[in-house]
């Protein structure tokens, strides 16, 4: 078996992608790289062809219709042979020195037949084009080396949530999950980061600093002006995010990762609300109407909760001044994290 199944989805990416591959073919046999070409119109295609053919024992290629980025990982995990995997963005790139020392905590585990559901490393926050890097680290949310529960599970920081960029999951929890990212949609990781966490019962962190996540194209998803144009699809999947799991019957059985997840929900629900106050039409400011108000007719404990005890809670003030003082704390915040 394979250790880690890497599943790149491109759609025109013949700039960037052979950067992001040639990372992961490092790893050599001990993984399989997953070239999905989403219905690319440029050389993306032909590309990912060349890979195939140079490297047969560990590249595979699908084409298919364009679907977005959600029905590209899809694939990637439909074909899946590796005990664990992992999305990497084409436009990303891992560092080359700390998957081999992944690969070799992997590999001890594989003898002592141990099983971790859910493997977390440190990502970068690239600013390739301004030559500035800022680092995700988790140590003090979980304790190095450590094979743990929920349970055990520290206190996040405002600017610390488990995010795409930083997780392994293994093969069989994601099919356990049954997740199925939606067509057509941008921001679906955030999908796939929580939906599967219900199934996750082992954690263990590596502080590996070890994907770089690019920042500075103009056309990014996570660019200011590109995610108000797309506002719609980060509405979707953040009602998507607030309905998949349930978080009355999780209180009680595992409260820690029911106080996570009502915690990443009210980060979706914060990034929708102030982009449609950026936004700052009537149409866009009854959409936040309208999001507030699908919370609150799904799940009113929800709603009282990210209303009154998380920042979320801040994005849904009433009047100017109200929106005045939203906006203000988002660039700061913007400004401190350098989020995008």
């Amino acid at each position: 078996m394979k250790a880690i199944t890497f599943t790149v989805p491109c759609y025109n990416s013949e700039d960037y992608m052979e950067r992001c591959i040639d990372t992961l073919l490092t790893a050599d046999e001990q993984v399989e790289i997953i070239i999905v070409d989403d219905g690319s119109t440029d050389r993306t295609g032909e590309i990912a062809d060349n890979y195939a053919r140079n490297y047969p024992e560990i590249v595979q290629v699908i084409h298919q219709e364009n679907g977005g980025h959600g029905a590209g990982v899809n694939a990637g995990l439909a074909q899946a042979v590796g005990k664990y995997f992992k999305v990497v963005d084409s436009d990303d790139w891992l560092e080359p020195e700390e998957l081999k020392k992944l690969l070799r905590k992997i590999k001890e585990w594989e003898k002592q037949q141990t099983n971790v559901d859910l493997i977390v490393c440190n990502y970068l926050y690239d600013h390739f084009y301004e030559n500035k890097v800022k680092r995700m680290a988790y140590r003090n949310v979980l304790k190095e080396n450590k094979i743990c529960g929920w349970d055990e599970v520290g206190r996040f920081r405002p600017s610390q949530y488990l995010v795409m960029h930083s997780l392994f999951y293994r093969t069989e929890v994601l099919r356990q999950s049954g997740v199925k990212l939606p067509k057509h949609t941008f921001y679906v990781d955030n999908i796939f980061a929580n939906q599967p966490l219900l199934y996750v019962q082992t954690i263990c962190y590596l502080n590996l600093d070890l994907y770089h996540y690019f920042l500075g194209r103009d056309d990014q998803s996570v660019n200011e002006k590109v995610l108000m144009k797309r506002i719609d699809q980060q509405i979707r999947v953040t009602k998507l995010v607030s309905v998949c799991t349930d978080l009355e019957k999780l209180r009680i059985r595992n409260p820690r990762l029911e106080n996570y997840l009502t915690r990443n929900i009210s980060i979706m629900m914060a990034i929708s609300s102030i982009h449609l106050l950026l936004i700052g039409t009537p149409e866009a400011l009854k959409k936040r109407e309208m999001l507030w108000n699908y919370v609150k007719n799904h799940n009113p404990r929800l709603y009282i909760t990210l209303r009154r005890r998380t920042v979320s809670g801040f994005t849904y003030l009433p009047g100017r001044f109200g929106t005045a003082l939203t906006l203000a704390g988002y660039r700061a915040a913007r400004k401190l994290y350098q989020f995008n």
